[in-house]
């Protein structure tokens, strides 16, 4: 029976690119994100293997009920990717916007949070696996970085519910990446990592033997 994998942030990006490397693995893809037109062409392309589930990851009732279609439709949930994210337009703290950082910190921190609080109750039933995307951003200090401190959290938060989950054979992962060519960007960014490596560095960790948790993959580009 193939294994699923829920992805919050799906429609494009690192998250679009994870789900057509699970998919050609052989696992099934549950799909979340806001742009549902974005969404649905994505799993059109990957096939039967991928269930489209439009929502807001910061609606913590919105990734209940993906989660609980996910398991309806494909039998169990064995990994999910707290993928979501965003930056900010105006940086810095002094000129950075309060809402901004609002918006941000929500879909940064509690989206990730969301998706273990309703994922782990299905993982647990598989000895699953949870994967977060952090970054570069979260391994060092940037002056004036309100984004950066985001995914401090979520690699300090990864690594505490690593120890959590291994109580039931459970696996935690944070993937992180330094400069991605995506939409996160106003500008292209062709010189630096493509989506599809991120992908592979989350494959590398699903796929590696149950007895061995990946708790970090650092990738940077090389240039």
């Amino acid at each position: 029976m193939a294994k699923t994998l829920f992805i919050t942030g799906a429609s494009s990006g690192i998250g679009a690119a994870t789900a057509r490397a699970a998919a050609g693995s052989g696992w099934n893809v549950s799909l979340m994100a806001r742009s549902e037109e974005k969404l649905t062409a994505l799993a059109s392309e990957i096939g039967d293997q991928a269930l489209a589930v439009p929502g807001d990851a910061t609606d913590l009732d919105a990734q209940s009920d993906a989660v609980a279609k996910t398991v309806e439709k494909f039998g169990a949930l064995d990994a999910a990717f707290a993928n979501a994210g965003k930056g900010l337009d105006k940086p810095g703290t002094v000129e950075g916007d309060p809402e901004e950082w609002h918006q941000m910190i929500h879909i940064n921190i509690m989206a990730a949070l969301f998706t273990a609080r309703v994922a782990i109750p299905e993982l647990k039933k598989t000895k699953g696996h949870i994967l977060f995307t952090g970054s570069a951003a979260g391994r060092r200090h940037i002056k004036g970085s309100i984004y950066g401190a985001t995914k401090w959290f979520i690699h300090g938060y990864a690594g505490n519910l690593a120890e959590e989950v291994r109580e039931w054979g459970g696996r935690c992962t944070v993937i992180a990446p330094g400069m991605v060519d995506t939409p996160f960007f106003d500008e292209p960014r062709p010189d630096k990592l493509k989506p599809e490596d991120v992908a592979d560095a989350a494959m590398l960790a699903l796929d590696a033997d149950p007895r061995n948790c990946i708790r970090e993959v650092f990738l940077m580009p090389n240039n």
